[in-house]
């Protein structure tokens, strides 16, 4: 019965400890800030871990490209700043679940269980 209790109180440790570091990476994950880029840098949109846009830089070149061709590259920036967020997410996330044994999908790592990814 005192090693079943045991187990348990090791159980709530480390519950706790992944409480602790889950609220840390969020912490971290939304100060963070990537940049998506299109037309070779002639579009940038930094973001935030938290989707939001910071910053849009368009070049001088990006609007001799036509309203089209500048909407299409603003959109494609956006996609890619997107992108980052959500893989740097996923690795934060696959780094702190490491080691349990999660139950498929549990990590946000596409079903291994904190043990990679899709």
């Amino acid at each position: 019965m005192a090693d079943m209790q045991n187990q348990l109180n090791e159980l709530m440790k480390q519950a706790k400890e992944l409480q602790t570091n889950m609220e840390d990476a969020q912490k971290t994950l939304s100060n963070m800030e990537v940049t998506g880029v299109s037309g070779a840098g002639m579009v940038k949109v930094v973001m935030t871990g938290r989707n939001e846009v910071k910053r849009v830089s368009i070049s001088q070149e990006a609007f001799r490209e036509g309203k089209t061709i500048l909407e299409d590259l603003v959109a494609a920036a956006f996609n890619d700043a997107r992108r980052k967020v959500e893989k740097s997410t996923r690795e934060k996330m696959v780094d702190l679940t490491k080691g349990l044994n999660l139950p498929e999908g549990f990590s946000g790592a596409g079903g291994e269980g904190g043990k990679g990814e899709q």
